[in-house]
């Protein structure tokens, strides 16, 4: 071991200028963390500055360094590695690239980990995000003047950061092409509980989080302690998931990732993101393994993955972070994306590469914006396919992540997956169903000369399936006439129903002008359905300022009639539903319209809503809504009742719910 004259080749000068515009790089970024060490950054810039000038003095110089034999080199090699193992103090041996080399048991334990772990990784992984830009050119400026430094280091210890101060010292090894650098810490020390030198998270949020010894069993708790409240905080963490995920009647997808993506960053992150691929492709029906290519379908593209959702601190520094992340999707070839791909959870407990998880638009890679120095990402899958990722990111205020976090999250991960699988699958019969009611209403309702008509349908607030009720206003032989309706129970077979019940009610008025005789023919109709239709229908007779009305109810709620002075009344009832006995009476009765009178029909989903203690809306209450909007238009009279009726429930209808309303209005004078 021995020094080397410092002139440079010509091909070594070139990669010396390259290193140096990279670590100038790093520089700049570190200068802009939230909490910069700044004195540390100046100094290194001075040192960055004396390395150029002394590169531009030797260049054009020639190397000559002399070397021994093989027997001498393996000799002092020999004799290196023994006093290096037995030194009393952490030691790292790192080539020019700051590559560690080997590392001695203190230097281990220092770190609380493996000397193989540490082996081949770069020294400056192991150091807080916010020096280690600083600690790079302090290396390089060691490896090119052959001059010892002193740098204050915070190493990213198993437990909790360690802060030491090291020296930096140069030395050239017997067989080795290049110089290497002995790093010994001295000096160290746990820190205290001030901010973390990176500014992501405060200590006392990192408490709290991650089932830490010191958080969950106290400074001074035995080790055996200490492991036991780790995994009973993991167990917490699992329940905790468990309760917020399926605390929902109806799965969201999207409350469910914002749900997850917050508690993980309150318990086990700094930062987390959650990435999906859109229903089209994550769903039920999609390719079978979410993007993961197989045989024969090399050429097929994986489904794009898109951020949903980032969570970190709440500070505002890391706010306005969060709403840039938010825009940066998984490009290929960053973790989240080859953890999708794969379906093979990853952990990287040490960051060496800072483009791990992509890079902002502003060039700053995620992991040297967020102050990520220890990174886990886990597939999303139900068992069948995998639909999107979970990233997480800390800065080893408390150690890095470990399998143990790495299974905790793999199991949310699948928790997670499986409501987002129901969710979208409710989604989509939702959708089915609102596609099918709609083609079992009108489009639109008719223009009838002299009156006003509204119409006014509301689904029941749980459940996925196409209702029952429909509702029409169509010609008939001497008229108009208008039907609503309800049938039994939900689903495909009750819209098949429907649709025959409502097409055989106009068939049948082509030819039958009382209400009467055409519930009959539809009645006949029916009797081979499995399901029953109750019904109330309306005949209109137009005449000068008065409509005649002739009604026929089978099993319904009767019609209402609300005077133009607010007085109201209400139909006789009467009848059977329809479809159940071949000897059908309906309810029958009459009444004439005047200007300003409306004819209202309802379902019973009106009736039958619910408040908190089970109390029905009921009769008397429509009549008390009705009422005060008596003289209202048809329009502003059922918002009136929709109004009346969500606020008594508090928006949990049980039915759905169907109106129709028709006001005679004065005669125009055009």
């Amino acid at each position: 071991m021995h020094d080397q004259p410092d002139q440079l080749e010509p091909e070594s000068l070139m990669r010396e200028i390259s290193d140096l515009e990279g670590r100038i790089g790093e520089l700049r970024q570190a200068a802009g963390l939230p909490e910069p060490d700044l004195r540390a950054t100046l100094d290194a810039a001075l040192v960055e500055l004396e390395l150029a000038l002394t590169a531009l003095r030797t260049m054009g110089t020639e190397h000559t360094g002399g070397q021994g034999g093989s027997a001498a080199a393996e000799t002092e090699r020999r004799v290196l590695r023994t006093v290096f193992q037995d030194a009393p103090v952490p030691l790292f041996l790192l080539d020019r690239n700051t590559s560690v080399r080997r590392v001695n048991r203190q230097a281990a334990t220092l770190l609380g980990t493996s000397s193989g772990y540490v082996s081949g990784k770069q020294f400056t992984a192991f150091c807080d995000m916010a020096t280690r830009a600083a600690v790079r050119s302090q290396l390089a400026a060691v490896v090119r003047t052959g001059r010892r430094r002193r740098v204050q280091v915070r190493f990213l210890g198993r437990d909790h950061p360690v802060d030491a101060v090291v020296t930096l010292a140069r030395v050239w090894i017997r067989g080795e092409p290049d110089p290497m650098v002995v790093v010994a810490a001295g000096s160290t020390d746990t820190p205290t509980d001030e901010a973390p030198a990176d500014g992501t998270a405060g200590a006392e949020r990192a408490k709290a989080k991650r089932g830490s010894a010191q958080a969950k069993a106290g400074q001074g708790a035995p080790p055996d302690d200490e492991a036991v409240a780790t995994i009973v905080h993991r167990m917490d963490v699992l329940a905790t998931a468990s309760e917020l995920l399926l605390d929902e009647p109806v799965f969201n997808e999207t409350v469910a990732v914002r749900r997850c993506a917050r508690l993980l960053a309150a318990e086990l992150a700094d930062w987390a993101f959650i990435d999906l691929t859109g229903p089209a492709n994550g769903g039920p029906g999609s390719t079978p393994l979410g993007g993961a290519h197989v045989a024969g379908t090399a050429s097929r593209a994986a489904p794009l993955l898109r951020r949903q959702v980032v969570m970190g601190p709440e500070d505002e520094h890391s706010i306005e972070a969060a709403r840039t992340l938010e825009e940066v999707d998984p490009a290929e070839g960053t973790l989240p994306h080859t953890v999708f791909v794969t379906r093979q959870s990853a952990l990287r407990p040490h960051v060496e590469n800072l483009d791990v998880l992509g890079v902002c638009p502003d060039g700053i890679p995620v992991c040297g914006k967020i102050g990520a120095t220890s990174v886990l990402s886990v597939p999303i899958e139900d068992g069948d396919r995998a639909i999107g990722t979970i990233t997480l990111t800390a800065s080893g205020e408390y150690g890095p992540f470990d399998l143990m976090d790495l299974g905790v999250v793999q199991r949310l991960g699948r928790y997670l997956a499986l409501v987002i699988r129901a969710a979208r699958l409710y989604r989509r019969r939702a959708e089915v169903a609102e596609t099918l009611q709609a083609g079992l209403l009108p489009k639109s309702l008719p223009s009838i000369p002299g009156v006003s008509v509204a119409a006014k349908y509301l689904t029941a607030t749980h459940g996925s399936e196409v209702g029952g009720d429909f509702y029409d206003v169509f010609r008939t032989e001497n008229g108009w006439g208008m039907i609503l309706g309800d049938v039994c129970g939900k689903g495909e077979d009750a819209a098949a129903v429907t649709a025959t019940a409502r097409h055989c009610v106009r068939l049948a008025s082509r030819w039958k002008a009382r209400p009467g005789d055409v519930l009959g023919i539809v009645n006949e109709a029916l009797l081979d359905e499995d399901r029953f239709v109750t019904a109330v229908m309306a005949g209109l007779t137009m005449e000068t300022e008065k409509v005649i009305v002739s009604l026929g109810t089978a099993g319904h709620p009767p019609a209402i009639v609300v005077r133009a002075d607010g007085v109201i009344r209400s139909a006789a009832r009467g009848g059977v539903p329809l479809g159940l006995f071949e000897d059908f009476e309906p309810g029958l009765d009459a009444v004439d319209l005047t200007v300003g009178d409306t004819l209202f029909l309802h379902s019973d989903g009106v009736l039958e809503a619910c408040d908190m203690m089970r109390q029905e809306f009921g009769q008397e209450r429509l009549m008390e809504a009705l009422a005060a909007h008596a003289g209202d238009t048809p329009q502003g009279m059922l918002a009136g009742v929709e109004q009346a009726l969500l606020e008594y429930c508090d928006g949990d209808l049980r039915d759905d719910v169907s109106m129709l309303a028709l006001r005679v209005e004065p005669p125009s004078l055009v």
